[in-house]
């Protein structure tokens, strides 16, 4: 392998992650930056095979690395191992998430001017885990508490997420936030809470995002209930530019964001830390269309053009996304979802559309 090659760790992921993640390989590839790929498992196929979701190689293997790129991977409901994307995040210490949500000419979309980003916080919050089961003994001294100290008495078959939320990793995010748009040439910056009742957790957030936002005098700022944003997002998305949110309410965001330019096929991520970046799609594992070969894999190819700037090849992430455009706009090549009918009789192949987008990169 050439000494300049890229070494990045990749994690197919669930469901229809080896077959996106296949198809952004082809594309990358196609760009000629060179890369070395550590391929690494994780999650169901990782379990069934070794007996844990998240081997040890593959946190190595990214430490080692600093950057994968990682596909989908399924989180069981109610039973089963926990989310292997929380057990990474908590592992490598990634706190950050980035997920631009912007419209591509040729989809048909009622908001075609959309081109916002999402940054939202990945620690803390409702997804912490701190919760108590229905019915447990350590749940019926916290309801005991609860009464005790606030007077809140509590349903006797009702359970509990704790959210803990700090002014601290409020503003190192938000800092992420302000650095993402002075470097990408972004105006605002609107923070998104709901400080008016959640006053010890939203409004800790509040004071940390202000807090940083004094220190980017260039950057614009302001704040919006979460209610009034999404409401706002739905009819409105050209009046946002950099949302900076707390974990639960970027997740939903970034789908709002995902359904105006045209679906979770179009979405990319990363998940960044001080020392390690994990590149995602948005979307989730969809095993119902598993080993199909129907599954849109732009959203994880957008995903490397992200990767291919963070690597320092922002040319090559240049000629990937109007590649995509390219397909896009011409409409000969699209998945399921992107066609007026949104059937799978008249669409291409997963491995169609990345050979459409590597065939624009080599012509």
């Amino acid at each position: 392998m050439a000494e300049s090659a890229h070494r990045v760790t990749l994690i197919p992921g669930d469901g229809i992650g080896p077959e996106v993640t296949e198809a952004t390989v082809i594309a990358l590839e196609a760009t000629g930056v060179v890369f070395e790929w550590d391929r690494q498992r994780a999650g169901a196929a990782a379990h069934e095979r070794e007996g844990e979701a998240l081997p040890g190689g593959v946190i190595a293997s990214i430490r080692e690395r600093g950057v994968a790129l990682k596909g989908p991977i399924a989180t069981p409901t109610g039973v089963g191992y926990r989310s292997v994307n929380l057990a990474l995040r908590r592992e490598l210490g990634l706190y950050v998430g980035i997920r631009p949500c912007r419209a591509i000419e040729g989809v048909h979309t009622a908001f075609p001017r959309t081109d916002i980003v999402v940054v939202r916080m990945l620690r803390e919050d409702l997804y912490e885990g701190i919760e108590y089961a229905p019915g447990a003994e350590d749940t019926a001294a916290l309801r005991a508490v609860l009464e005790e100290t606030r007077g809140a008495r509590a349903a006797a078959d009702a359970g509990f997420t704790i959210k803990p939320l700090s002014r601290s990793e409020s503003a190192r995010v938000a800092r992420r936030a302000f650095e993402y748009a002075v470097e990408n040439g972004r105006s605002r910056v609107t923070a998104v809470h709901k400080a008016t009742v959640m006053r010890h957790t939203d409004g800790l957030f509040l004071e940390g995002a202000r807090e940083v936002a004094e220190e980017f005098p260039g950057i614009d700022y302001d704040e919006r209930l979460v209610d009034n944003a999404c409401g706002s997002l739905v009819s409105r998305p050209e009046a946002f530019d950099v949302l900076l949110l707390p974990m639960l309410y970027g997740d939903i965001a970034s789908d709002i964001g995902a359904g105006l330019i045209g679906g979770l096929g179009l979405a990319p991520g990363v998940n960044l830390g001080d020392d390690c970046a994990v590149f995602e799609p948005v979307h989730g594992s969809a095993p119902r269309l598993a080993g199909r070969n129907v599954a849109n894999p732009l959203a994880m190819i957008l995903t490397g053009e992200m990767l291919l700037r963070r690597i320092g090849e922002g040319e090559a992430a240049d000629r990937l996304a109007e590649a995509v455009a390219a397909v896009v706009r011409e409409g000969r090549h699209l998945s399921y979802d992107l066609t007026p009918s949104r059937g799978e009789s008249s669409a291409s192949a997963t491995s169609e559309v990345a050979e459409a987008v590597a065939a624009r990169l080599h012509s």
